[in-house]
C-alpha cells in the first residue's frame, strides 16, 4: 500500500481491448460496494478516467485484465467513499483559522484559550472563536460581555456558539455594533427579524441569537482572498484524512462557489461538493437565470438551495408547537416568515432547483411539511427529492408525512449524542419520543441521508457511524444507548453515509456506490466496519482515501 503506481489511458468500456497501463485492479480481503446487485466483492478494476470497469472475485478480474497495474490492500477492507450529507465546508475552514473553544468546560478555560490564541493576532484584529456550549458549563446559562471584558477590554471579541445559531460578544464588539447602527442603540425591546438580542432588563448582554447575529457580522472585517484560500485548503485536508470523498455543502454563496470552481479548475479539489445555494438570494437567482451548475470535472455542482425556518435547540431557537419545558413562555424562533418561505420554495420549484430546508423544532418541521405539500400538490408523488435538514424534533404524527410526501430526512447522528445530556430538559418526556428518531423514520418508509453538520460537530464520519449504531458517547455512556430503540445497524449507518447520501444529492448514478460506470471513490480501512463491534467504529483506522481511482490521502 505504501507504493502506488497510477496508470494513464483513455476511458474504455469493460468489453474493449485494454492495454497494460490503462487499467488498475485493486484486491482486498473484502470490498463493500453499497450496491445491492453486488454487495461484497474482493476485487475492483477502473480505468484512467477513474471510472469503475468491473467488480468481482480477484481471480476473474486479474485474468480479465492480465496486464493491469495491481494494488493489493492485503487484509484491509474497502468501502465506498464516505459522503457527508449536511456540512459547511467554508465554515470548517474558518473554524480551523480561529480560536477553538469546542469542549471547553467553563468560562475560565475559554479565557485561557483565547489569551493563547490572541498571541497570534495583529494588534488591530478582531479575536474570533467558536465552539462554546453553555450546556457544558456548571451554570448552564448564557454568558455575557462582562465575562470577556476584563481579559479583553479593547480588542473586539466574537465567539460563535457550537451550533452556529448564537454568538457571544464583548463590550468592544458591542460598541462597534452600536456605531454601525448609527444612533439606534442595542438597548430596548426591539429584535431583528428572525433573531433575538438577549437582554437583562433593556440592556444587551452580549449574546445574539440567529438573525440578530448579522448585526455583528456586518461590522467584522471581511476575510481577504488569501485567507479564504487558506481556509478552504485546510478544510479539504481535513475531509480527505477523514475518509470523505463527498460533501453536501449547505448554504453556499456565489463567492464560495467561485472559489470552489477556482480550485476545481486548477486540480486542487480532492472532494466532490454538492453545493446548496444560500437561501433566497444571489446564488438562487443565478441558478434560476442560468440553470443548474456542474463543473466539467464533476467535482462541484450546485443544483439545490438551502432555506431556513427556525433556530437551534441548544440556544432555544428551534420553533416548538408548545413552550420549552425548561423555559415557559418561549416557543423558539421562526427565522423566516411562512409567507417568505413559501415564496422561496415556489421560486425554487419553478426553476427546477432541489429544496433543502433547515428545521429543528416540531413547529418548524410541520411548517416545512405543510409548505412542501402545498407547493408540490399532485407533484408530491414525483421524484423531487426535497429534503428537511436535521428533522430533529418531530411530532410523532408528522413522521409518516415524510414518506407520504417523498421528503428526505437529512439527519446527523452525532447531534443526538451531543445533545442527549440536556435535550429532554428542553422538550420533556413526551416530545422526546420524536427526537433524533432515525429508526421511526426508516420504519415509516422515509429515506434517510446522514451527515455531521461540521463544524458544528466533528468532521470525522466515523463518529457518525458510531453514534448511529450505539447512541452513546465515546466513553460508552449511557449503557445500552440513549433512546436505544432508535439505533441503526452498522450497515444502515454506512449506507446513510454512502449510497443514501448520494441519492439524496441526486448523484446516485455517479457516486455513493462501487459499481461499473461510477467514479472509483473509495476508502481503504484496516478493519471491516460491518463485522467489527459497533463500539469500535469510532476507532476505525483509515489507510487511504481515493477519488477517481487516485489517492488524495495516505496515512503515515
Amino acid at each position: 500500500m505504501r507504493s502506488i503506481v497510477l496508470a494513464v489511458a483513455l476511458y474504455c468500456s469493460p468489453l474493449a481491448t485494454l492495454h497494460a497501463a490503462e487499467v488498475q485492479v485493486l484486491t482486498a480481503a473484502r470490498i463493500h460496494t453499497s450496491d445491492a446487485q453486488q454487495p461484497t466483492v474482493e476485487a475492483m478494476a477502473w480505468d484512467e478516467t477513474g471510472r469503475v470497469l468491473a467488480l468481482g472475485d480477484a481471480k476473474t478480474l486479474l485474468a480479465r485484465y492480465p496486464e493491469a497495474r495491481r494494488i493489493d490492500a492485503g487484509k484491509a477492507t474497502v468501502i465506498p467513499g464516505l459522503i457527508d450529507a449536511h456540512a459547511h465546508l467554508m465554515g470548517l475552514g474558518y473554524a480551523l483559522m480561529r480560536a477553538d473553544l469546542v469542549g471547553s468546560k467553563d468560562k475560565a478555560e475559554i479565557i485561557a484559550r483565547l489569551r493563547e490564541y490572541e498571541k497570534t493576532l495583529p494588534a488591530d484584529a478582531w479575536l474570533l472563536g467558536g465552539g462554546w456550549d453553555q450546556n457544558d458549563w456548571p451554570e448552564k446559562s448564557f454568558p455575557t460581555a462582562a465575562d470577556l471584558d476584563a481579559a479583553f477590554p479593547d480588542r473586539p471579541v466574537w465567539l460563535e456558539r457550537v451550533d452556529g445559531h448564537a454568538g457571544w460578544a464583548n463590550s468592544a464588539a458591542l460598541r462597534a455594533v452600536e456605531k454601525k447602527l448609527a444612533g439606534k442603540e442595542l438597548q430596548g425591546d426591539w429584535h431583528p427579524d428572525g433573531g433575538r438580542i438577549v437582554r437583562e432588563g433593556d440592556a444587551a448582554t452580549g449574546v445574539f441569537v440567529d438573525g440578530a447575529m448579522q448585526l455583528v457580522y456586518e461590522v467584522i472585517p471581511a476575510p481577504d482572498a488569501a485567507f479564504r484560500e487558506q481556509a478552504l485548503q485546510r478544510a479539504l485536508q481535513a475531509t480527505a484524512r477523514n475518509g470523505l470523498t463527498g460533501v453536501h455543502d449547505m448554504g453556499v454563496s456565489r463567492d464560495d462557489l467561485a472559489l470552489y470552481r477556482q480550485f476545481a479548475d486548477s486540480g486542487r479539489l480532492p472532494l466532490r461538493i454538492a453545493a446548496y445555494a444560500d437561501g433566497d438570494g444571489a446564488a438562487l437567482a443565478e441558478l434560476c437565470a442560468k440553470g443548474l451548475y456542474q463543473h466539467a470535472s464533476d467535482r462541484v455542482r450546485m443544483q439545490g438551495v438551502k432555506l431556513y425556518v427556525d433556530g437551534a435547540l441548544g440556544s432555544r431557537g428551534a420553533a416548538l408547537l408548545e413552550d420549552y419545558s425548561d423555559e415557559p413562555g418561549n416557543r423558539g424562533l421562526l427565522v423566516t416568515t411562512p409567507e417568505a418561505f413559501e415564496s422561496a420554495v415556489r421560486k425554487a420549484k419553478d426553476c427546477g432547483v432541489q429544496v433543502a430546508t433547515h428545521a429543528i423544532g416540531d413547529r418548524g418541521n410541520r411548517m416545512v411539511l405543510d409548505t412542501y405539500a402545498k407547493v408540490l400538490g399532485d407533484e408530491a408523488k414525483t421524484d423531487h427529492r426535497w429534503r428537511i435538514e436535521h428533522s430533529q424534533i418531530v411530532a410523532l404524527e408528522d413522521i409518516p408525512r415524510f414518506a407520504q410526501l417523498g421528503v428526505i430526512a437529512s439527519m446527523q447522528p452525532t447531534h443526538a449524542t451531543s445533545d442527549m445530556p440536556w435535550a429532554q430538559d428542553r422538550v420533556g418526556r413526551e416530545r422526546i419520543a420524536g427526537a433524533y428518531a432515525w429508526r421511526r423514520f426508516l420504519d415509516s418508509g422515509a429515506r434517510l441521508a446522514l451527515g455531521s453538520d461540521f463544524p458544528v460537530e466533528h468532521v470525522d464520519p466515523r463518529l457518525g457511524l458510531y453514534a448511529a449504531a450505539t447512541r452513546q458517547d465515546r466513553a460508552g455512556h449511557p449503557p445500552g444507548g440513549w433512546l436505544a430503540d432508535q439505533k441503526l445497524t452498522a450497515a444502515e449507518a454506512l449506507r446513510g453515509f454512502t449510497a443514501d447520501a448520494a441519492w439524496a444529492g441526486k448523484d446516485e448514478d455517479a457516486s455513493g456506490r462501487l459499481a461499473p460506470g461510477l467514479h472509483a471513490d473509495f476508502v481503504i480501512v484496516e478493519s471491516d466496519p460491518l463485522a467489527m463491534p459497533v463500539s469500535q467504529l469510532d476507532e476505525l483506522k483509515i489507510r487511504s482515501t481515493w477519488i477517481d481511482g487516485k489517492p488524495v490521502y495516505e496515512a503515515e
